[in-house]
């Protein structure tokens, strides 16, 4: 009479093939938000120079800034806190230690990695150079400490890249379901509102912050498209 299969290999293949099957699907999915993200980039990035790009953003900003409530302006400004230095640099750091801490070492690598968006966003900076707005009659600036272009936004591109991926491994690790919810949409709500936090208070044009949703998306799925790769080996081994 055969053997049985020992329950431990029984377990593992259990495991292995759903995994296996989801990293497929989210693999192919990753990889069509990367090169889609990129071919939309580099559209806008042409528009954004022309005169109709410019009368768009104007157009925009005016709407965004209709309202000038004081309460407005510091949430926004809270909004944008995480972005400018050095909690820019330190926060990522942190956010790697503790998934390194609860031995998660291959996501505290990644988290590390999420933070290159800051490098991104310095080298298109400086591939771009588009001046930043000036205020006037029809534009507010709000005082802060501004480095570099307008194109893209240093701040987006980082939210994107440092609390998407926090994004994705809270959905990911986070067993409770309504404490998963809660930690992803905080965490969603967290990149949605930068975006516009950075329009109200007159460090950007609408376009550069488009544009930055789309760089980081891109650059998001890159790391998510490794991730997959690396995880699934894990798996198979």
């Amino acid at each position: 009479m055969p053997l049985a299969e020992p329950p431990t290999i029984a377990l593992t293949r259990s495991k292995a093939q759903p995994w296996t099957r989801f990293a497929r699907r989210g693999t192919r999915f990753a990889r069509g938000v990367l090169v889609a993200g990129i071919a939309a980039f580099s559209a806008l990035a042409a528009v954004v120079p022309t005169k109709q790009g410019e009368a768009l953003d104007r157009a925009i900003t005016a709407k965004v800034q209709a309202n000038d409530d004081p309460r407005i302006e510091r949430a926004a400004v809270a909004v944008s806190w995480f972005g400018f230095r050095p909690q820019s640099r330190l926060l990522p750091l942190a956010y790697a230690a503790v998934l390194w801490i609860a031995r998660f070492r291959l996501e505290a690598i990644f988290q590390l990695a999420a933070s290159g968006t800051g490098l991104l966003a310095t080298i298109v900076k400086s591939l771009m150079r588009r001046p930043r707005p000036v205020a006037g009659k029809d534009l507010r600036v709000v005082a802060a400490p501004l480095r570099g272009s307008s194109l893209p936004s240093g701040h987006v591109l980082t939210y994107v890249g440092v609390y998407g991926w926090m994004a994705i491994m809270a959905n990911r690790l986070i067993g409770p379901p309504l404490l998963r919810r809660l930690a992803v949409g905080a965490l969603a709500s967290l990149i949605a509102a930068v975006g516009a936090s950075r329009i109200y208070l007159g460090h950007h044009w609408p376009s550069d912050v488009f544009a930055s949703y789309l760089l980081g998306s891109s650059y998001l799925a890159a790391l998510l498209v490794a991730y997959r790769r690396l995880q699934s080996r894990r798996v198979h081994q």
